[in-house]
């Protein structure tokens, strides 16, 4: 049996990050980290596109926590002691360059994420960590003042415990026998499956800044919105899938959106249609595209409000005029089921948080377990946030570890 003073059962971003910190700050202790497959920090491999989105540009804890639909109140307090700024100067003063781009999103200067893998395995190397692969953990318990862990090759003894599994069913099952609560996981980051002849033809078009609500509930997002050939995605249907993970799984993902592709009221909009009905009289309508919208998405959205490609402005009927300002303002789609956005699977879902001490992420419930990144219930919008999560937690984690 082998003895370790710290095992991180995960080789994933916060389980590294952990593992380093730990080792930094206590060169004395042996840390392992426990990865189940053969290949460790894989969804930072493909995270951002292969670019890994390493946090966002926002450095103020209170605005920070509103981008978290589940664990806005309990990460104030956490991230007061590691942010985003943090975060920047961790790697930095590790040489790795980052960048701040134009939406917010904070990625290598390299634009490849093989270079934050890099300095992680290089950092763990340095600090004397561990890394066993092919470890898959079959079951891990209390004996005696240690946790014994039995994996499918070994058995292992350790001190302290740190779960950075991401969202692993199976380790959520060993916690359930532990007695923690888990809440279970749905979907939280996706886009919509949509089928619709207003958008089948016009794949790739992005209306810059859109309102999307949810019929029959109060949820709503707004920015950019991507038509794509299964339906619609862009950080306004990420959004909204994030913070309405729960009420979407509750409609098997069955369910009306209403779409302001210009973001202005209905009756603003009517009216504007009337002033260039006289401005533009002699103008064909499908060729006079307005509010800055993509022209592919303007042609669609007037062959839907019965205007045929010969029709002037001039000859627009009062009917036509209300059915373009209602497909500028409020068209209603049918989502009919949900896809993946990209590779980066997230779940809203894991350890109840009522369970979890923020103040150094230790279990309530058990001595010597911690818990660090997605394990628990805690998630967030994309670009950036969910790794924010993974290093706040993970460096806590490390800082009090020995108290």
């Amino acid at each position: 049996m082998k003895q370790y003073d710290v095992i991180i059962i995960g080789g994933g971003a916060a389980g590294f990050f952990a593992a380093i910190n730990i080792g930094e700050l206590y060169p004395s202790l042996k840390v392992a980290i426990l990865e189940r497959g053969k290949d460790v920090l894989g969804k930072v491999k493909v995270s951002g596109g292969g670019r890994c989105n390493v946090t966002h540009a926002e450095f103020v804890p209170q605005e920070l926590t509103t981008y978290y639909p589940r664990g806005e109140k309990e990460l104030l307090g956490p991230f007061h002691t590691f942010m985003t700024g943090d975060t920047m100067g961790w790697f930095e003063d590790r040489g790795v360059a980052l960048k701040i781009e134009e939406d917010g999103r904070i990625f290598p200067v390299s634009n490849n994420s093989q270079t934050i893998i890099d300095c992680f395995l290089s950092e763990a190397n340095k600090h004397n960590v561990e890394v066993l692969t092919n470890q898959s953990v079959l079951s891990f318990k209390k004996t005696n003042e240690d946790w014994e862990i039995e994996t499918k090759t070994d058995h292992f003894l350790a001190n302290k415990v740190i779960v950075a599994t991401g969202s692993n069913p199976k380790i959520w099952s060993f916690l359930q026998q532990l007695n923690h609560t888990i809440i279970k996981p749905v979907p939280s980051l996706f886009t919509f499956n949509i089928k619709d002849d207003r958008i089948k033809d016009i794949p790739g078009v992005v209306a810059q800044y859109v309102t999307v609500k949810v019929v029959g509930s109060n949820l709503e997002s707004s920015g950019p919105l991507l038509i794509t050939h299964w339906g619609m995605s862009a950080p306004s249907i990420l959004k909204l899938s994030a913070f309405g993970a729960l009420e979407l799984a509750k409609r098997d993902y069955k369910f009306n959106i209403e779409v302001n592709f210009i973001n202005q009221d209905n009756d603003v909009v009517l009216s504007s249609l009337k002033d260039i009905k006289q401005e533009l009289s002699k103008k064909t309508v499908l060729k006079a595209t307005q509010f800055d919208l993509p022209k592919r998405l303007w042609r669609t959205l007037v062959m839907a409000s019965d205007i045929t490609e010969e029709t002037r402005w001039a000859d627009l009927n009062k009917a036509q005029l209300e059915a373009l300002s209602n497909q500028l303002t409020k068209a209603v789609f049918n989502v009919d089921g949900k896809s993946t956005f990209k590779e980066e699977f997230v779940t809203a879902g894991g350890v109840d948080l009522k369970e979890v001490n923020f103040k150094n992420y230790k279990s309530k419930l058990h001595d010597n377990l911690y818990f660090a990144g997605e394990i628990i219930n805690v998630d967030a919008v994309t670009g950036g946030f969910n790794f924010q999560n993974a290093w706040t937690s993970a460096y806590i984690v490390a800082k009090n570890l020995v108290s």
